[in-house]
Parts: structure tokens; sequence; C-alpha cells
């Protein structure tokens, strides 16, 4: 059993609309720390990270709300390696996706300090890949896979001298909508990319146990960033980037229990959950039972649903 600390991060700056900040509050509505608790883990809810803006930053004109996301970047850095020393389990309850700057970059100094190398399982439509000089809208939640590689240092938001991720080490999950720019990038740098054809041809578990086996072969730890239109936006409505045609509630489910099973998982983002744009907490509910997935509830265990 793990010991499991919850930090909301209530960030909505990164996305440009509103509404993905209520995401901590509906995930605990939804339950997560009650479900994690009768999984039989020890879970510890830190609240929600507020952190003032990053004034010693100047504007930026291909970075929204450069100030915002840095400062909850830094915080995050600081949270989530601390949260780790310790030995626990970091969860971040999102907010918009721009804070896996922080929460990836917190597990790569953790990474380091145990002399392990860090991977990224990247469950998400987007590859967010991107940085100010090839975004076409500047927002920052489209960049903070190449920030934490070390592609995107347009500002000191963290060191410069800081534990990067190998985008080599990155693998991106349920990929089906990438900017031009950013496709270009992302081969140049060696990013593993399943998108939802390889997915299709390949079949899930077959990818999913492909990347374990990696992982395991390098004793690496995976940082898991899970984002709701990972899933098809049938399935899972809260989110302000629907792009039809994700991952099925099944396939969703597989990963998470083979990751289970793999014992290699040290940390987890749940991200873009936008309850205002959902229905009745679908998405909410649906990404506290993945959760559960991967912190050792089976399928046979699953409550029946009312109609």
């Amino acid at each position: 059993m793990k010991t499991i600390t919850l930090i909301g991060a209530p960030i909505e700056e990164g996305s440009g609309r509103r509404g993905a900040a209520m995401g901590p509050t509906a995930l605990r509505i939804a339950g997560i720390d009650t479900v994690l608790a009768e999984l039989g883990h020890t879970v510890n809810d830190e609240g929600d990270l507020r952190p003032l803006p990053a004034r010693d930053l100047a504007n930026h004109p291909g970075a929204n709300n450069l100030q915002s996301v840095a400062a909850f970047a830094r915080a995050l850095d600081e949270a989530v390696h601390d949260t780790a020393r310790k030995g626990h389990f970091p969860i971040i309850l999102g907010g918009d996706h721009a804070l896996s700057m922080g929460s990836v970059s917190g597990m790569a100094r953790h990474a380091q300090d145990v002399g392990r190398p860090l991977f990224v399982l990247w469950l998400d439509a987007h590859a967010d890949f991107n940085s100010p000089a090839t975004s076409p809208s500047g927002n920052m939640h489209g960049m903070p896979v190449a920030f934490f590689c070390g592609e995107a240092e347009f500002a000191p938001i963290l060191p410069k001298d800081r534990p990067l991720v190998d985008p080599k080490k990155v693998y991106q999950v349920g990929i089906r909508s990438v900017d031009a720019r950013e496709r270009e990038e992302i081969a140049e740098h060696g990013v593993n990319v399943f998108d939802m054809r390889a997915i299709d041809e390949m079949g899930m578990a077959h990818i999913i146990r492909q990347i374990v086996d990696e992982v395991r072969a390098a004793n690496g730890l995976l940082h898991v960033s899970l984002d709701v239109d990972f899933m098809d936006p049938e399935l899972a409505p809260g989110v302000g980037t629907t792009v039809p045609g994700g991952a099925t509630f099944r396939e969703a489910h597989l990963i998470m229990e083979v990751l289970c099973d793999s014992g290699l998982v040290s940390s987890l983002d749940v991200v873009e959950l936008n309850p205002f744009l959902d229905d009745r907490g679908k998405s909410a509910r649906i990404l506290v039972e993945l959760t559960a997935s991967l912190f050792g509830r089976r399928i046979l265990d699953r409550p029946t649903r009312a109609a």
C-alpha cells in the first residue's frame, strides 16, 4: 500500500479559457480521496496551491499569462519534489496541462536524487510540444512537454541547470491533434508517439506493455500525465479541447491496470477537467475510476451504477 499526497493545482491560465480551476474541487467531490482510502492506501490531501504571480518575469508576447503559469510551475516543482523525497506518491489534481511544467520537473529532480531515469507517459489528444516560437495560440498548456525536455527555455521559469527529461523517454499515447511545426519538433527530438491509428493497428495492451518493458529495463521511474481529452469526448465531455475519436472506457482502464501491475508508476497528473463543460460530473467520476484502477481496483471489484 502507498502513502498518497493529493496536491490541488487550480490553474486555468494556461488554457485560454475559464473553468479548469474548478477541476481539483470536482475531483474531490467525485471522491478521489475516499476511493483511494478504500483500496487501503493512506491519503493526505494538502489542499490547493495558491501561488502569487511571478512578478520577476517580464510578459512574453508568445506565452499568455506567463507570470501566473510560471508561479504554478515553481510551486509544483517544489511540492512534488518534496512529496517524492518523503517517499510519498504525488497525485496532482488539475487544472490545465501547463501544470506539468512543474510536476514533471519536480519528479525529474527526484529521479536524479535517487539515480534513476525519469520516463513520462503522456495520455493526451495533443502532443503539447509547442513553444512561444511555434504555438499558434500562445496558450501555455500546449508547451509543457517541450518545457520539461528543455526545448522551451524562453523565460527563467525554473533554473536552466535543472534535470530535464530526455525526449526519447517520453511516450505519447492517444495523440490525434498536432500542429504542423509541432509535428516536426516531435520527430526531430525523437518523442515516441502512438497515435490513434497505432492503437487501432497494434492494440493498446501491446503498446503499454512495450512501454512498461522499456521503463523496467532502464530501472526507471514513470510519471503518468492523464488529460481528460485522451478519452473520447462522448465518454468524458468535461474538457475545453475536445477531439473526436479518443480512447474507449475499456482501453483507458486497461492502461491503468497494466501500469498498476508494473509497479513502476511514481507520480500522476490528472488534468484539463473543466466541470463547467461536464455533464453532471461524468468526466470527474471517470477520472476517479481510472485513478482507482491505477491503484489496484480490478474490473471485478467495480460497483454497479444505478441506471
